[in-house]
């Protein structure tokens, strides 16, 4: 059912050295991206059809990508072009094709559908539509199912507890925990300690469903925040009034999978180099691997939990969420779990995706054929209970001052 949506492969600067090669392996298929000469990419299958040895170390050259060991030539679209060591008479190239998958590079990502037949029209998220100077990707690796990286998106519940901080405020701190509350006085951190049992509701949109979160503040005013399921396995979600994140969590395999996240300004141009360098400190390149883990107990330190986090895992909130899913495992059997309330979102992502598994006819997945606008990801602040009128009131602000962001229907 995955495969019926268009799903990241690979960030785009890791075809960025001079030679476009990568080894990708995606829902259990071992693959190899890679731009050929005439600057087009292809996804193909990684054992060469000879003998199976492995293409991703194989030669750029020749109009495709040439394998060492016996000479044989694929194009982008997997079709032999030469297999050298036959007779130069043999027809026998003909008969070959690799396997092949449709790709398209958009915002910094490459992203490939694996599904039957003709591929849907790529999204009209926020993430696709805006320019690429207000957008910024990257991805990284969690050794864990990718059901279990989605869920804690879509857990608005977490972040008041998994996220919190025990002393003052720290620069090294999210930025969309430092960031003042807009007319409150107080950071996030601080309204979510104070606020720490909000009221989540999920109401079930064309793409997804939509999760609304009211926190009132000693009865002072009420944060609304508003965050999104992209059905299958996206999230959306502010980061700040003037930027939003959408995540992908797409499996490697069974036991290991990649977030992708996309964050799009809706003011100024992303500073692309600076986000970079904050994130890739946190990572081994080559397979964006994260430098905490299982293997070290995710850089746990208990006096650091007693006198400054809630975790006493640093202050990066990619650590938090990561800890909270590899923890459970690789796969968590979830017969063992009590879902609350709270975990209204979960319950909701299950449904549609049991029901979606059980018919993936590309006819009726959810969200597969809609062609989505936004969605809207917004945190906002209203002193009286129209939460509504809060929310939509500030996206409306927000898009006829941004630059580029198109009309939005609230439906």
């Amino acid at each position: 059912m995955l495969r019926q949506y268009w799903q990241p492969a690979a960030l785009t600067e890791e075809l960025n050295d001079d030679r476009p090669v990568v080894p990708v392996t995606l829902m259990n298929e071992e693959l190899v991206l890679f731009r050929d000469e005439q600057g087009d990419l292809g996804l193909i299958g990684r054992p060469c059809p000879h003998r199976g040895v492995d293409l991703s170390f194989g030669r750029l050259e020749d109009g495709g990508l040439r394998c060492p060991f016996h000479g044989w030539l694929f194009d982008v679209s997997g079709r032999c072009l030469e297999t050298p060591a036959e007779p130069a008479t043999s027809e026998f190239c003909s008969r070959v094709r690799n396997l092949s998958y449709p790709v398209r590079e958009h915002n910094g990502i490459v992203w490939a559908y694996l599904g039957e037949g003709e591929p849907p029209d790529l999204p009209g998220l926020d993430s696709f539509v805006a320019p690429r100077s207000h957008v910024f990707a990257f991805k990284g690796m969690w050794n864990c199912n990718w059901l279990q990286s989605h869920e804690v998106g879509i857990d608005p519940a977490h972040a008041q507890f998994l996220h919190r901080v025990l002393d003052n405020d720290s620069e090294e701190y999210g930025q969309q925990f430092r960031d003042l509350v807009a007319d409150t006085g107080m950071t996030m951190t601080k309204l979510m300690r104070e606020a720490s049992a909000p009221t989540i509701e999920a109401e079930p949109m064309p793409y997804g469903f939509r999760l609304r979160t009211t926190r009132n503040v000693r009865d002072q005013f009420t944060h609304v925040r508003l965050s999104n399921c992209i059905f299958p396995n996206a999230i959306t979600i502010a980061m700040s009034r003037e930027m939003s994140i959408t995540q992908w969590h797409v499996p490697i395999d069974d036991r290991r999978s990649y977030w992708y996240s996309v964050f799009v300004s809706y003011g100024a141009e992303v500073d692309g180099r600076t986000m970079r360098d904050q994130r890739i400190s946190q990572v081994t390149l080559g397979d964006y691997r994260p430098r905490n883990g299982r293997f070290n107990n995710w850089g746990f330190d208990p006096q650091e939990q007693r006198t400054s986090s809630y975790t006493g895992m640093g202050r990066d909130i990619n650590v938090h969420d990561q800890w909270a899913v590899e923890s459970q495992g690789e796969i968590y059997d979830r017969r063992r779990e009590h879902l609350s309330p709270s975990d209204v979102g979960i319950r909701m992502h299950r449904r549609m995706f049991l029901a979606a598994a059980e018919d993936p006819s590309a006819d009726r997945l959810v969200g597969r054929n809609t062609r989505v606008e936004g969605p809207i990801a917004i945190d906002a602040v209203t002193t009286g209970d129209d939460f509504d009128t809060a929310w939509r009131e500030l996206e409306t602000i927000r898009r006829a001052t941004s630059s580029w962001a198109p009309p939005i229907s609230f439906e």
